[in-house]
């Protein structure tokens, strides 16, 4: 069991991004003998997963490549943003959604029903316009749209719509970002555009901004 872990910290020594690395730096970084990491390293090569260069440097190898493409293969997204949605639904009450871009359209592709009887409906799989919506707008931003309203959804790191769709609905929604800060989609709640005013807005504000944080996080964003 020692070895394994040894092993892995060779490993881990390459977790900041860093393509290569020279015998030092991993005895550096993992407080191993250089010794014991060039026997590990054999060990490691031979399975493909640590390779060494005619300089002498050490990288990552193909079967490292391997797993990692494993591992998106079996993890589901969904497992992360329907808890979030239902967080959100239990914080402000409100429909909770989460979007993606497809052309010019958004998808909604997951979402959570507020339990309010007089609340914003909206069916996974709808096809929704861009260019209305906060969830839209964040989009948008976020896929190289351009403008002041846009820049001020950058910089806010959040999008507030009152009326645009449907002069009864407002909504508020941020980004989603996973490994790399690659930008995945908006998360969002929607509801009755009375409901989106003063305190409420602020709260309702808060709770998309905390939860997009937390998501964000929990998919390496």
């Amino acid at each position: 069991m020692e070895a394994v872990e040894r092993a892995l910290s060779v490993l881990e020594a390459f977790a900041d991004g860093t393509p290569r690395l020279a015998l030092a730096d991993i005895a550096a970084r993992t407080g191993l003998y250089p010794s014991t990491i060039l026997r590990l390293a054999g060990s490691l090569g031979r399975f493909g997963y640590l390779r060494r260069d005619e300089h002498g440097l050490f990288r990552l190898g193909p079967a490292s490549l391997r797993l990692g493409a494993l591992y998106r293969q079996a993890f589901s997204l969904s497992d992360h943003v329907r808890p979030a949605l239902r967080r959100l639904v239990t914080r402000t009450g409100e429909t909770a959604a989460f979007y993606v871009r497809e052309g010019e359209s958004r998808i909604c592709l997951y979402r959570e029903p507020s339990p309010r009887p007089i609340r914003h409906h909206v069916e996974e799989g709808a096809a929704l316009p861009l260019d209305r919506g906060a969830s839209g707008h964040v989009l948008m931003a976020h896929t190289g749209g351009e403008g002041h309203r846009l820049d001020a959804v950058r910089a806010r790191g959040l999008a507030v719509s009152l009326g645009e769709r449907d002069p009864e609905t407002a909504a508020v929604a941020a980004p989603i970002r996973g490994h790399g800060g690659t930008f995945l989609g908006a998360l969002g709640v929607t509801g009755p555009r009375g409901r989106f005013e003063g305190a409420d807005l602020a709260s309702i504000e808060e709770a998309v901004a905390e939860e997009a944080r937390a998501l964000s996080h929990a998919l390496g964003g």
